[in-house]
């Protein structure tokens, strides 16, 4: 038996034994300690098997804002402690896998899909997933909506081994349970995307101080880090001379060439200035120093890839430069009563961005302090270019360029 029902979900009163009120009252009244939405599965289903419901697998089918992923798939098994994540790249519903799947028919405007795995059949072989549970011993299938605010509509499925299936009580059971199954995931969903958002527009450690309750124009903290600015050069020109799909293609391979091993080696990207960015590797790393260089050097590699695939394409060439300074980041919010920017500011910060431009004059790619230097310690990685006055400051800093520094010249 198959059914795909696209009239509203009704929901059945006074027809079964009341035992269903222990789960509903959980979900309602005892998940405010639960933080993410896949242990919130596993929690549901052991307490559903529990309470006799034979529920033998279940899964969340997701629709997420995240920068890389469209969607993630939640799947839970008896005995497991953690359900299995899966997520899927943009553009995965035009995909043969995403056709060829029943959650499908939910995300199509269906209010339930229901087949019946006993036995080899027509309907059996419509869908692959269909045919692989009924070869894992599963005897009965339905699939949900867990209908969200806007509009949002996901999907939650159970199936079972059970030699006659779900019965009606259990289907009964289930879908009571929905609506409050819709809530508690709409509340975990909208707090992971808050602060996946944070992350992708200020950063890891700014999110983290946002959702702490740094909210106020003035509130923010200070950190002792490296300190690692890098700008492009000529982008005014590359603007100017190319399309603007070209020119965003361009940006978007060389912020990832940058950016990757900066998150890689445990640094902070702060700010992203147009075509520059301000990263961070905190002190309270003994290996901050080592990590930023290790970052600048995967960075240049990468550019170097990125270079070799522009001149096939008979594109210009980037070229850029990177000051590093150590000394005390302030960041935090700043602005407007209405308009706030979480954003990095201090004598450090300027003095990496003074180095950035020095860059420019020196033909050296990176320029590093002598306070950076001192900290990190005795290399022979190193060249002394003397003593420069920058701009805004009194006193000249002893400047330093890698060794072989000329490789990718600003």
């Amino acid at each position: 038996m198959s059914t795909i029902s696209h009239l509203p979900l009704q929901k059945s009163v006074g027809r079964w034994p009341v035992k269903r009120r222990p789960v509903l009252d959980w979900l309602v009244n005892e998940t405010r300690s639960q933080r993410f939405l896949d242990n919130l599965l596993v929690d549901l289903c052991e307490r559903l098997i529990s309470e006799g419901i034979p529920v033998e697998r279940s899964s969340l089918h997701l629709r997420i804002q995240h920068p890389q992923w469209q969607g993630a798939r939640i799947l839970w098994h008896p005995g497991v402690e953690e359900a299995h994540i899966d997520t899927f790249d943009y553009d995965v519903d035009t995909t043969e896998l995403f056709l060829r799947r029943p959650a499908t028919e939910i995300y199509n405007g269906a209010i339930e899909v229901r087949q019946s795995l006993a036995e080899p059949s027509a309907e059996v072989d419509r869908y692959p997933l269909y045919e692989e549970l009924r070869r894992d011993g599963f005897t009965d299938y339905v699939a949900w909506p867990m209908e969200h605010t806007w509009g949002k509509r996901h999907v939650i499925t159970f199936a079972t081994k059970q030699p006659k299936g779900f019965s009606d009580y259990d289907i009964s059971y289930l879908k009571d349970l929905l609506p409050a199954i819709a809530l508690t995931s709409e509340i975990r969903m909208k707090n992971a995307m808050a602060r996946t958002l944070l992350e992708t527009y200020v950063g890891r450690h700014a999110s983290a101080e946002i959702l702490a309750g740094a909210t106020t124009r003035g509130s923010g903290k200070t950190v002792s880090a490296a300190i690692m600015i890098c700008d492009l050069r000529d982008f005014t020109a590359l603007s100017d001379l190319w399309p603007r799909d070209d020119v965003i293609e361009i940006l978007n391979a060389y912020f990832d060439a940058l950016c990757d091993p900066v998150e890689a080696c445990g640094g902070e990207i702060l700010k992203l200035m147009g075509d520059g960015l301000l990263a961070i590797f905190p002190l309270s790393d003994p290996n901050a120093c080592a990590n930023l260089l290790r970052a600048i050097d995967n960075g240049r590699q990468r550019i170097e890839q990125l270079n070799d695939r522009l001149a096939k394409d008979e594109k210009p060439l980037l070229r850029y430069g990177v000051g590093v300074h150590v000394g005390d980041v302030m960041y935090g919010n700043i602005g407007s009563r209405k308009r706030l920017d979480f954003t990095a500011i201090g004598p450090a910060v300027n003095v990496a961005s003074r180095l950035e431009d020095l860059t420019k004059i020196l033909k050296r790619p990176v320029l590093l302090s002598s306070d950076f230097v001192d900290l990190l310690g005795p290399s022979s990685n190193f060249d002394e270019l003397g003593l420069h006055a920058l701009r805004g400051l009194e006193v000249p800093v002893s400047v330093f360029g890698l060794a072989n520094g000329n490789r990718g010249v600003s």
